[in-house]
């Protein structure tokens, strides 16, 4: 049989994503190889959230072809679920199965792929599975494993494709990660909870529950020493939320909230659900409770139409906008761009260039 190789990109709710893809091929009888060159079946988990990603599975997908000629490489994630038909055009994949397909992926593989260019993909919006294992490290060098337990957002912001490649909002059953984070705490100290939009886990079950429901009881009911939120939409910061990581010494302090910009026209055009008031809110919020914890912000530059003035109420940049292909916001065709190529000389080289614009295909 077979041994496998899995590559993800992208983010952690995909690399969850991949370790879940990996424990469903073991429990089908298949190895895992440590390399590409050992595998037969080379597993690509994608990512598509900016057109860079794209263009670097399908340099990806070429070089392993060329290396490997003999391994069948399936594509997978969120790439494969908004284009199949493009992965399946090129030389050397033999099969695309999208996110509605994923957790199928050992039993296709398992029944045999019969062609180049199989494509196994459905409605998003009618997935209900969920599909996760905690990411760990072979190597025991990874000290806070990360465990996804939401996927999918019902939110529909301008600049993102995610919604339309991930599916509705869905959430990981209160036991099952319960018991997973009681099987991590045997070997970590922390265990990283995370999600594509984490702060509405718990929305798709019958009654009230919240993300704040949840870690009380993984604080009551397992011996885990730290809990670390990742990053959680400002307004899901709920006072009692922020309550809980205040009075409990084994809720990391740590307050990630995407921000996106400082200017409230370009929040409108991005449809987010905030405002930069409700988001200062929010923070001070945070601040007050926990005088000492860390904030992280993600902000975006070069969203189309963004004036000088805009701009300025978000001076420092950690993230310019890419295009991303059918994403309702796209640059317009006389939007300068700014000569940055990376998000780090971004920081450096719009700090002293006049139209403090930046629009860098190839950053995030």
């Amino acid at each position: 049989m077979d041994r496998f190789w899995v590559k993800n990109f992208g983010c952690r709710a995909s690399q969850a994503d991949g370790a879940a893809i990996e424990a469903g091929l073991a429990a089908k009888g298949f190895s895992s190889a440590e390399s590409a060159a050992g595998a037969g079946l080379i597993v690509l988990n994608t990512c598509t959230v900016t057109s860079t990603a794209d263009d670097e599975v399908r340099q990806t997908v070429r070089r392993l072809h060329r290396d490997h000629p003999q391994a069948r490489i399936l594509v997978t994630g969120c790439y494969a679920q908004r284009a199949p038909q493009e992965l399946a055009s090129i030389e050397g994949v033999t099969m695309v199965v999208g996110n509605s397909h994923k957790t199928q992926i050992p039993d296709l593989v398992s029944n045999g792929i019969a062609y180049h260019g199989q494509i196994e993909i459905g409605d998003i919006f009618a997935s209900h599975d969920f599909l996760s294992a905690p990411v760990e490290d072979a190597a025991g060098e990874r000290t806070r494993p990360n465990l996804k337990i939401q996927d999918g957002c019902n939110n529909r912001c301008s600049f993102c494709i995610i919604p339309f490649v991930r599916g509705r909002s869905r959430s990981a059953p209160a036991g099952q990660v319960i018991e997973q984070v009681g099987a991590l705490a045997q070997k970590y100290r922390e265990v990283v909870l995370s999600g594509i939009n984490l702060g509405r886990w718990g929305r798709d079950f019958p009654g009230r529950l919240r993300l704040a429901d949840l870690v009380r009881r993984l604080l009551d009911e397992t011996t885990v020493e730290r809990l670390r939120l990742s990053s959680v939409e400002p307004m899901d910061f709920s006072d009692d939320l922020l309550g809980l990581m205040a009075s409990s010494t084994r809720i990391a302090k740590h307050v990630h909230a995407p921000l996106q910009s400082g200017s409230d026209t370009v929040l409108r055009r991005m449809h987010r659900k905030y405002r930069p008031r409700h988001y200062a809110d929010r923070i001070a919020k945070a601040r007050a409770l926990m005088p000492d914890c860390a904030v992280g912000a993600d902000v975006m530059t070069g969203f189309p139409g963004e004036t000088d003035a805009e701009f300025e109420d978000s001076r420092s940049p950690t993230c310019t906008s890419s295009p991303i292909p059918n994403a309702p916001a796209r640059r317009p065709p006389n939007m300068r761009k700014c000569p940055c190529m990376s998000v780090s000389s971004a920081l450096t080289c719009c700090a002293h260039w006049p139209r403090r614009r930046t629009w860098n295909s190839g950053g995030r």
